[in-house]
């Protein structure tokens, strides 16, 4: 009987491998097709979000009683994708070797998808009072803004759960995963960036309007309107300042001054300037209005607008708004054309172009071109106030000028300035955080004419190497920098002296000089920096930031190219360049790369 049990051992156990090695393939298989099953049920749910997302979009600035139902259903749909997304079997595959990782992944975004619906978006939209977008539009002059005291605590809380989820998402580790669930990650987590800086602008909005309208007393504000055919670092000249009052919501626009008329007889700077800013820019920001811009943090600059302001008029505002004439454009998209005083129609199409361009062939003397500039500002401002064009199409160009930086904003109140501080408004200098380093790539015109207006900057930013979400680790970063300009060969003679600036200041007619300020990210050293023309880079300091100043001259039709290289250590995988921004929409002022880590298996590039 021994002898037998001691045969029948390996049978046995045989046996009980076979059946156990059976029932792991089983269940293997079962969990994988269950995990596919449901993983598949979540994709779809996910799509029909994907393919809402824009009518949503649409709904929500027009009829947001209609966007409030639209987002119930996504969240049927979000909550619906999560709960096939994390049960048990789930869960336990993700510990599981290469196919863990992509069902983790998946997990957090679906249930980051599901946070940012039902927690943020959705209460954010039910405490909207029925008209409340309507109510912003002006009607003769005015503009109720009560109903944005009731959305400060939404939009605050909606705000901080975005942010939750945004950080949710960007824990996840791009290292094991797929290149096309890698790209798709990155991709969420730019819907996720941009949303938080809505709710965060609703925040912010919710909390300034009331009394920057006037609702707890009179007001007034100055309008720097810029001239991007002549740079500067936050867009170009102030050509035009517009003084505009407010009262219990009711706006007016006050008067006008040209940069020449606020300039005149300012032999000293108004303000004394840190030796820092002066071993850049001199004082020459302080003491010509028409380069107040020059400076790229409107902290410093807004200020400087307001005491030239106050010394040349002896009117004190509570604060500066700097806009460019793209920004006009979009605000033209939304009212319709314009008639100007002088017959000129302009609309969304012509805007940038007339004003930048062919009001120099227009009109020769420069005070005839500083008073179509005020009247044509005054005019387009107007048309928003009469109350001309739909609540969505201004929320929408509003939304867009912000986002590109072609609106700054400093308010004297300090309180207030705190609520600023940190938004894209605020027109600071590039700040490198935790999740993204960041460049500053400002522009200043050299020729003391108009030929920005035919100069293009392109771009771009690449990593060397990635690393997983939230790895510290050593690497590069690119920063490259195409400057052409595009106007015509035969510009020097076939455009007007005042826009090539006619040899006045030794540069030869049609050839643009540029100033170019490169701002490094904080806490990165130079490794390299070199330019196709061969130009000598002078390094500074300004803010505890390494500034690298360079210029170019530019004959038409050619171009220059700059390449600069910093290293650290950093745990970011995204990176940004702040570009000043230019008369070309199509341009975008900034620039972000995303570092995606393809798995392993399928190679391919890290950007």
């Amino acid at each position: 009987m021994r002898a037998k049990a001691r045969r029948d051992a390996p049978h046995l156990a045989g046996t009980i491998v076979f059946y156990t090695l059976g029932a792991f393939i089983a269940f293997t298989v079962f969990a994988l097709a269950w995990v596919g099953i449901r993983g598949a049920l979540a994709v779809g749910h996910l799509n029909d979000v994907r393919m809402s997302a824009p009518e949503l979009v649409s709904s929500f600035t027009s009829d947001p009683s209609e966007a409030t139902e639209q987002l119930r259903l996504l969240a049927d749909d979000t909550g619906a994708a999560r709960s096939l997304t994390s049960d048990a079997v789930w869960r336990l595959l993700e510990r599981a070797p290469w196919i863990g990782p992509q069902l983790e992944a998946v997990r957090v975004v679906t249930a980051s998808s599901d946070d940012l619906v039902r927690l943020s978006a959705l209460p954010l939209v039910e405490a909207i009072p029925a008209g409340a977008l309507d109510a912003l539009k002006p009607v003769d002059g005015r503009i109720d803004v009560s109903s944005l005291t009731i959305l400060e605590g939404p939009a605050t809380d909606a705000a901080a759960q975005a942010t939750k989820a945004l950080t949710h998402v960007r824990s996840i580790d791009r290292t094991p995963l797929m290149g096309r669930l890698a790209y798709l990650t990155d991709q969420v987590e730019q819907v996720f960036a941009q949303s938080v800086g809505a709710f965060d602008a609703v925040s912010r909005a919710s909390q300034l309007l009331p009394d920057m309208l006037g609702g707890a007393g009179a007001r007034s504000y100055l309008i720097l309107v810029q001239n991007n055919a002549e740079f500067r670092s936050l867009g170009g000249i102030t050509g035009t300042a517009l003084l505009l009052q407010t009262e219990n919501g009711r706006v007016t626009l006050a008067g006008s001054e040209s940069a020449t008329a606020l300039s005149r007889g300012i032999s000293d700077p108004v303000v004394a300037l840190p030796e820092d800013v002066q071993s850049i820019y001199g004082t020459r920001p302080a003491r010509y209005f028409h380069n107040l811009t020059q400076i790229p943090d409107f902290t410093v600059d807004g200020p400087l607008a307001r005491e030239m302001y106050r010394r040349q008029t002896g009117r004190e505002v509570d604060g500066v708004i700097a806009i460019d004439p793209v920004m006009l454009s979009y605000l033209l998209e939304a009212t319709g054309g314009v008639l100007l005083p002088d017959g000129t129609a302009v609309d969304a199409d012509n805007a940038v172009s007339l004003f930048l361009s062919d009001v120099y062939k227009r009109y020769s003397d420069p005070a005839e071109q500083d008073a179509f500039f005020a009247a044509s500002s005054a005019a387009i401002f107007n048309a928003f106030l009469d109350g001309r064009g739909s609540s969505a199409g201004l929320i929408a160009a509003f939304a867009r000028a912000v986002d590109e930086r072609r609106v700054s904003l400093w308010n004297a109140r300090t309180e207030e300035q705190i609520i600023v501080e940190g938004s894209s408004m605020a027109g600071q200098l590039p700040s490198t955080d935790a999740q993204m380093p960041r460049f500053g790539v400002f522009l200043n015109d050299g020729t003391g004419s108009k030929m920005s207006y035919y100069v293009k900057p392109d771009v771009s930013l690449v990593w060397d190497s990635c690393q997983a979400s939230g790895e510290r680790g050593f690497r590069q970063l690119t920063l490259r920098a195409n400057l052409g300009n595009t106007a015509p060969e035969d510009a020097g003679t076939s455009l007007p002296w005042y826009i090539t600036g006619g040899g006045v200041y030794g540069v030869a007619p049609g050839t643009a000089r540029v100033v170019t300020n490169v701002y490094l990210p904080e806490g990165f050293e130079l490794v390299s920096a070199q330019a196709s023309n061969g130009a000598t880079f002078t390094a500074t300091e300004l803010a505890g930031r390494s500034v690298l100043t360079y210029g170019a001259d530019l004959p038409p039709q050619t171009a220059v190219n700059v390449t600069i290289v910093v290293k650290g250590t950093s745990s970011a995988t995204t990176a940004e360049a702040l570009v000043t921004p230019t008369a070309d929409s199509a341009v975008n002022p900034v620039i972000r790369t995303t570092c995606s880590v393809p798995s392993p298996a399928l190679g391919g590039s890290v950007n």
